[in-house]
């Protein structure tokens, strides 16, 4: 009985071969054996990288803040009708497609979670800046992403309860919502803070800003290199995430300018909703996951939130760069348009001056 519970407090290492004296933290030494306290690095190592996602994200979500103009804000919330089109892509068509490709792709049901948590995330601070290169609607894109971020806090629990039905009531899965809302709960002081510094501060603001962007691309790394560290089984990925989070942005971006087209707005703005869709925040749907479940299941779910953020930026970038040979090619359209129309005037004074004798008016003197 003994030896047994030993055997479960502590872990039995042989000693090396050319080693004839136990380490210095073994507890008992027998011959060529000896017992060693159990090894809580990775345990330290989760806490660590809780404390620092939680810390970072909230350093991500004030800069979000601080692009918040309280008064273009208003404005959109005065016409909310792009605000409603962008909600119902956010949370109407983003959920639904997660439950469609997990049903499609018959993932495991923590698996299906965590593509679920990804649909139900509010849109990235990264879609401003795509948005801005592709002429969008810049007041409309942060309105978006700030509105998207303050709903979540209903919209996820809500999203996840209806459709995580059949896994939950099967038992399973068990969803720890008290985790979920309280990381959503915390988005709010740093959203508010950043809103209120770019009020009374616009200057600092937008240093704030460049900084937290930096810091979002520091999440991303963090989060994959430590996260490897922790989860080592989690590197081994089914090639049906993989598949998923290739289709998912891209249905997100498809689904979220027809949407937007179909509602009647403009091609800028469509462009806007389009972005907002796709673009998630992933470094929200990779902190809530570690700090909402165990390691074990971690294992299984830790690797999409990254699947996800590397094709969301390499579609969106394709967008940029297709719509960057599209103004370019519009440009040289309207300059040869204009060219011709400016010959074809000159042909006509010409003419015209040959049937008055020879005589052209010269207006520019």
């Amino acid at each position: 009985m003994q030896a047994y519970l030993l055997s479960q407090q502590f872990n039995t290492r042989p000693l090396a071969e050319n080693s004839t004296a136990c380490p210095a933290n073994a507890t008992i030494c027998n011959g060529t054996s000896c017992v060693l306290p159990e090894d809580n690095f990775n345990e330290t190592l989760s806490v660590v990288l809780s404390t620092v996602l939680t810390i970072m994200l909230a350093l991500v979500m004030f800069s979000m803040g601080c692009n918040v103009e309280v008064q273009k804000f208003w404005g959109h919330i005065k016409r909310p009708w792009g605000i409603f089109v962008g909600f119902l892509c956010q949370f109407g068509i983003m959920p639904l497609t997660a439950f469609l490709l997990s049903l499609a792709f018959n993932v495991l049901p923590i698996q299906a979670v965590v593509v679920l948590i990804m649909g139900c995330c509010p849109g990235g601070t990264a879609s401003n800046v795509i948005a801005y290169w592709v002429d969008g609607d810049m007041d409309l894109s942060i309105s978006m992403t700030t509105c998207s971020t303050l709903l979540a806090m209903g919209m996820m629990p809500l999203c996840l309860f209806i459709y995580t039905k059949m896994w939950t009531d099967a038992n399973a899965i068990v969803l720890p919502y008290n985790s979920i809302g309280i990381s959503l709960v915390a988005l709010i002081v740093p959203v508010s803070v950043g809103i209120y510094v770019n009020h009374k501060w616009p200057r600092k603001a937008k240093i704030i800003l460049k900084v937290g962007s930096i810091v979002g691309a520091i999440l991303i790394v963090l989060i994959a290199v430590v996260g490897g560290i922790l989860y080592k089984g989690s590197w081994i990925i089914s090639p049906k995430l993989w598949i998923i989070g290739t289709i998912f942005p891209a249905a997100g971006y498809c689904l979220g300018f027809f949407l937007a087209r179909l509602a009647g707005l403009s091609w800028n703005r469509c462009r806007t909703v389009s972005l907002e869709t796709g673009m998630q925040n992933t470094q929200l749907c990779s902190t809530i996951v570690q700090l909402s479940f165990t390691p074990a299941q971690l294992e299984l779910m830790f690797t999409f939130p990254l699947i996800y953020s590397i094709f969301q930026l390499l579609f969106a970038l394709l967008i940029l760069g297709g719509y960057r040979i599209y103004r370019r090619h519009r440009a040289k359209t309207k300059t040869d348009i204009e060219k011709t129309e400016q010959k074809e005037d000159s042909k006509s004074t010409s003419s015209h001056a040959n049937i008055n004798g020879g005589f052209v008016a010269n207006e520019g003197k």
